[in-house]
């Protein structure tokens, strides 16, 4: 008797971790909110790290790269390409820092609304009804003399 209720207790020890791990990520945030307040991700989780990434021109080999929303867009979209390359989709981000830089002939701060705009057409939408824990901090300049918008970002799932 003694040893059959040491074996129903260890497998019930052995599925709590497998029912943990059943979520590896919970959001916080209030639903429908531009960004999260946070979000706890367990040791069971893969997680990916982007570098910062840029946009791209607004037609393949040209030289204009938009304004703010544009290039959030731009830079959005070639993030999704690279989550989707390693397995991961939009939904899998959890942090996202986003460095932008004040459009030439402009009262030298950022465009926030034109990302915040681009942000939008990527997250709380039908097609990713989630969002991230986000910064978004105005920088002097980005390696790149026409870059407006550079992003980084950390996926788990």
């Amino acid at each position: 008797m003694k040893t059959m209720m040491t074996a129903l207790a260890a497998l019930a020890l052995a599925a709590i971790p497998a029912a943990a791990s059943a979520q590896n990520v919970e959001k916080i945030g209030t639903p429908g909110g531009r960004i999260l307040t946070g979000a706890k991700v367990s040791a069971n989780a893969d997680i990916l790290f982007l570098s910062g990434n840029l946009g791209s021109p607004l037609t393949p080999g040209g030289t204009d790269y938009g304004d703010t929303k544009a290039q959030t867009i731009s830079t959005l979209t070639k993030i999704k390409g690279l989550l989707a390359a390693q397995g991961y989709e939009m939904k899998d981000i959890v942090r996202m820092d986003a460095y932008l830089v004040a459009p030439e002939g402009g009262n030298g701060k950022m465009d926030f609304a034109g990302f915040n705009a681009g942000f939008a057409e990527f997250f709380n939408t039908t097609e990713n009804p989630t969002t991230v824990t986000r910064t978004t901090m105005q920088i002097a300049g980005l390696a790149a003399p026409w870059g407006l918008v550079e992003i980084t970002v950390i996926a788990a799932k």
